[in-house]
């Protein structure tokens, strides 16, 4: 469980699957990219690293300075609560994205290592950093003068798009991140308590926080009984228009699923999934999303004593008197009459 006051970013992020991305986000953007903690010390490989900025990194002395830019800016990004796009001790242009976590400052993404090609928009943008040694500065920038020459630029807008893409990606990743946490807490607290969930365990989660966990868990619970035999031949003989439709049925049985968004899904019109729907599977989608949540109540039913009125819930009915109604219409006994006859033979 990751406690509030201990966060460490690698419990939080997966940076193993984080460095591929920061690679790919570094190739596509032109921008080199690396990972921080809230002292600006590296918690990735540096992706596209520039020579210049590689052999200054490199450098005893003058690295010092480089960690003091990444750790200022994921600061200032922090105040601002946004991307910070600022000079660095040599004018070349970074943006630090800050990792809030809980409200508190964690790290940064650092991106950057450009120079801008419209050079008037600069003279807008904070030297975050001053060297207290100018000689080993200009020493060292005489030194990979060349270095230098060849850093890409960019304009300052496609920094800017740039900075706020990664601030949406960084935001999706805490977000994700603290959902599985959620998770785990539950889970744990769950076993602890015998089946009851302590309240104060929501504290500091969104509403969106708790909407989503309460969907994976739903969506965990019913796989957790439910065996999909029929899924992989039904892939296999519907249309490659239809089975992305199929497949989202079969991994969102927690979800009251409407036309609507299953046509989305397939891009395709309404009334065009409709008309499809029927001709391949044999019958209405309503129909057929009924029938194969009953079997999956069923299944319910007999593994396990979870009260009707949940499963319902789980299952994504609106309410247990309509899915008692849709059931016994399939069945022709009521979903607890039927777990008492199974029970009893």
């Amino acid at each position: 469980m990751i406690k509030r006051d201990n966060l460490n970013l690698d419990k939080v992020i997966d940076f193993k699957k984080w460095q591929k991305l920061q690679d790919n986000i570094s190739l596509v953007t032109k921008m080199a990219v690396i990972t921080v903690d809230y002292k600006g010390n590296p918690v990735t490989n540096h992706s596209g690293c520039q020579k210049f900025c590689e052999r200054v990194r490199s450098h005893p002395q003058m690295v010092k300075y480089c960690q003091k830019c990444d750790s200022r800016g994921g600061l200032e990004a922090v105040r601002l609560n946004e991307p910070y796009i600022y000079l660095c001790h040599y004018n070349i242009v970074d943006v630090a994205i800050p990792i809030i976590i809980y409200g508190r400052y964690m790290g940064a993404i650092m991106a950057g290592q450009v120079k801008l090609s419209d050079s008037n928009t600069s003279e807008e943008l904070e030297k975050i950093l001053t060297a207290s040694d100018q000689n080993l500065t200009d020493k060292t920038l005489d030194e990979f003068r060349d270095y230098y020459e060849s850093l890409p630029e960019l304009s300052y807008e496609e920094v800017k798009n740039i900075a706020n893409m990664l601030f949406s990606l960084c935001s999706y990743l805490v977000e994700e991140a603290l959902d599985k946490n959620l998770i785990l807490e539950m889970y744990k607290d769950t076993m602890r308590n015998e089946g009851q969930i302590d309240s104060s365990i929501f504290e500091g989660y969104t509403i969106k926080n708790i909407e989503n966990i309460k969907k994976e868990l739903s969506n965990a619970m019913v796989d957790a009984y439910v065996v999909d035999e029929t899924s992989e031949k039904l892939n296999a003989s519907v249309s490659n228009t239809l089975k992305p439709a199929i497949d989202y049925i079969y991994k969102n049985k927690s979800e009251n699923i409407s036309v609507e968004t299953l046509a989305k899904i397939c891009h395709i019109s309404t009334s065009y999934f409709s008309r499809l729907f029927s001709k391949e599977i044999g019958q209405s989608f309503s129909s057929y999303l009924s029938s194969l949540k009953i079997k999956w109540a069923k299944e319910m039913l007999e593994k396990t004593d979870i009260p009707v009125n949940e499963i319902s819930e789980e299952l994504g009915f609106n309410e247990a008197g309509y899915f008692i109604k849709i059931f016994k219409k399939y069945e022709g006994v009521t979903p607890s009459v039927y777990r008492k006859y199974y029970k009893n033979n």
